[in-house]
């Protein structure tokens, strides 16, 4: 199971708490949309600047009370509902704009994510669950989502409302204004410091929640392991236990914020009445007029809620921006297989031969364990070579060089003479069809996962190719056949079908270099007959490399490759590595004479 991760380097967190300029990076999933962007900043200054007008309005209305003339009081009423009326058309076009733009540039960042991440070699894959980039997908993407679509444009609004706020209340009384500037500075200064700390437990409570969803993830991924081994309680605990830690950092997030908020409001309305009780005298002492101090008080409770939801959404932006630092971390993340700025051009036809030249290679998450050392070896074109050995001796290494989801420490694996690196990966990928040990079925029907093959393929090439992989008459038993759904992972379907499916989708790809990763394993005796004819058919013409355990499955080779602890320790047919001695007459001996399977 997932291991329970540590909680975020404070000193970095401290770092970079003050960096909300982290949010720079979504600029350029914004760009492509300025328009959208313009429409709705001419919206948010519309409604600005109506709440800043409609105070002069009421003004106006209460300074009139006392006139005799009627029409003008009611010239005032009706300019104060037009201006009423257009901040609430302008409030909805500002809503819709805006919660559009966040809309748009999510899905953007979603899809870039997940472009980046699905072209990833393995190596990635080692250090990062899936479960976690899943949940930056989702809920990091969701935090974005909140900011663009409200908090930014509420924020550049209160900052409106605020600027010109203060400008007015000053137009209205210097002295009142400069009563209220008093207070600035001691609402400004816990939003800063506490904003910051906010910052830090967000990203951390966000670490949390990803590692939980990694963890439920791989849980359910092997429920069927999980029940089996009796493993649910302790894996109730675990996730039990990381949800908790996940809940408590919220609650400390929670507590700074409510603090956070307590500080600001009381701070903003103590000063509201201060100031609203010297206006007060200075309206008995006839200083100033009845609808200056409302107008006055009206444009203090808009600086005041504006600097309260600036509070509020700072908090909003602190979590933004953790949020986005670990979604740029994924789309600025480094793979060590990289496709070259200048590809060499794949001939076509592609031959088929495959060269190891003097390849060593460790695996990154065990570099002091070599999986293969100066390994050199040529597959001709046509010729099919199967690779045996005990578990650990490199065989399916090799298959993975073979498709470069690694590359070699040293030496090169070459198609048809050219190095795997200065080729495209899914231009020589193109020309490999792969069986692999534990096969990957999809959550669709039994024909959607053959076509994965070749997407292009008719029906009737995908059911030739399961007539090949002995495949057609279980799929044929099906409810709806070939339009079954098969289940997420073929939780339908037994290990044998799975495999076949596997095969028949290896088939329909058609390509000249086939690999076979223990392709028959999971199959009873009748079956493996069936698809090793087809397997035998198949490799007519066609590169073949076959790693198996079972040696009854590789006699017919061309070549037997024997392998031990990452080194080629002998090769020939199988009557010449019997006849030698050595490892394989010993594996031999074990399958054929003794009956036992060797692992």
């Amino acid at each position: 199971m997932a291991r329970k991760p540590a909680a975020p380097n404070a000193s970095e967190e401290r770092e970079s708490s003050k960096k909300i300029g982290v949010l720079q990076a979504l600029w350029p999933f914004m760009r492509p949309y300025k328009l959208l962007m313009a429409g709705a900043l001419a919206a948010l200054v519309t409604t600005a600047s109506m709440s800043l007008t409609l105070p002069l309005a009421v003004r106006r209305v209460v300074d009139s009370f006392r006139l005799e003339e009627s029409a003008l009081l009611d010239f005032y009423f009706m300019a104060a509902l037009g201006i009423a009326g257009l901040l609430a058309v302008g409030t909805g076009l500002r809503y819709a704009l805006v919660t559009k733009l966040g809309e748009r540039v999510v899905a953007d960042i979603r899809k870039s994510v997940f472009d980046r991440v699905i072209g990833m070699s393995p190596e990635f894959f080692e250090n990062v669950m899936t479960g976690e980039v899943l949940s930056r997908i989702t809920t990091d993407t969701t935090l974005i989502q909140s900011v663009l679509g409200s908090s930014a444009s509420i924020a550049l609004r209160n900052i409106l409302l605020f600027l010109g706020g203060m400008v007015l209340m000053l137009l209205t009384s210097a002295k009142l204004t400069g009563l209220v500037l008093l207070i600035v500075p001691a609402v400004i200064v816990p939003i800063m410091v506490l904003g910051r700390r906010l910052r830090v437990i967000s990203r951390e409570n966000q670490d949390w929640i990803a590692a939980s969803s990694g963890n439920a993830g791989e849980a359910l991924g092997a429920v069927q392991t999980v029940q089996a081994f009796t493993h649910e309680t302790k894996s109730r605990a675990q996730f039990g236990e990381m949800t908790e830690t996940a809940y408590e950092v919220s609650c400390r997030r929670i507590k700074t914020r409510a603090f956070l908020t307590v500080i600001v409001i009381f701070l903003v309305f103590a000063g509201i009445v201060g100031v609203l009780w010297m206006g007060a005298r200075d309206v008995r002492a006839g200083v100033m007029t009845e609808g200056t101090l409302i107008q006055f008080v009206i444009y203090s409770v808009l600086v005041a809620g504006a600097v309260a939801a600036l509070s509020e959404i700072w908090s909003e932006l602190q979590r933004a921006a953790g949020a986005t630092e670990r979604l740029i971390e994924l789309l600025n993340a480094t793979d060590n297989v990289q496709d070259p700025d200048a590809p060499t051009a794949l001939p076509s036809p592609v031959r088929g031969e495959i060269t190891f030249d003097d390849v060593s290679f460790r695996y990154p998450a065990r570099p002091d364990t070599p999986a293969l050392e100066q390994v050199s070896l040529t597959v001709a074109p046509g010729e099919t070579v199967a690779f045996v050995g005990p578990s650990g001796a490199g065989k399916t290494t090799i298959i993975q060089l073979i498709q470069r989801f690694y590359d070699p420490n040293e030496g090169a694996v070459k198609l048809d003479g050219l190095a795997l690196t200065d080729l495209q990966r899914d231009n020589f990928r193109k020309s490999i069809a792969m069986v692999p040990q534990d096969p990957v079925i999809f959550a669709a029907s039994a024909r959607e996962n053959i076509r994965f093959g070749r997407p292009e393929a008719t029906d009737a090439e995908v059911e030739a190719a399961a007539q090949a992989a002995a495949a057609h008459d279980f799929i044929a038993k099906l409810p709806e056949g070939y339009d079954s759904f098969v289940g997420e992972r073929g939780v339908m379907l037994s290990g044998g079908q799975k495999q076949r499916i596997a095969i028949a989708r290896a088939i329909l790809r058609d390509a000249p270099v086939l690999l076979l990763d223990e392709a028959t394993s999971a199959l009873d005796a009748e079956s493996e007959r069936a698809v090793q004819a087809a397997v035998d058919e198949l490799a007519q013409g066609r590169t073949t490399l076959i790693v198996a355990h079972r040696l009854a499955t590789v006699k017919k080779a061309d070549r037997i490759v024997v392998m031990d602890q990452g080194r080629v320790v002998a090769q020939g047919s199988h009557d010449q590595l019997v006849a030698e001695g050595g490892l394989y007459a010993r594996l031999a001996r074990l399958q054929f004479t003794d009956g036992m399977a060797a692992e």
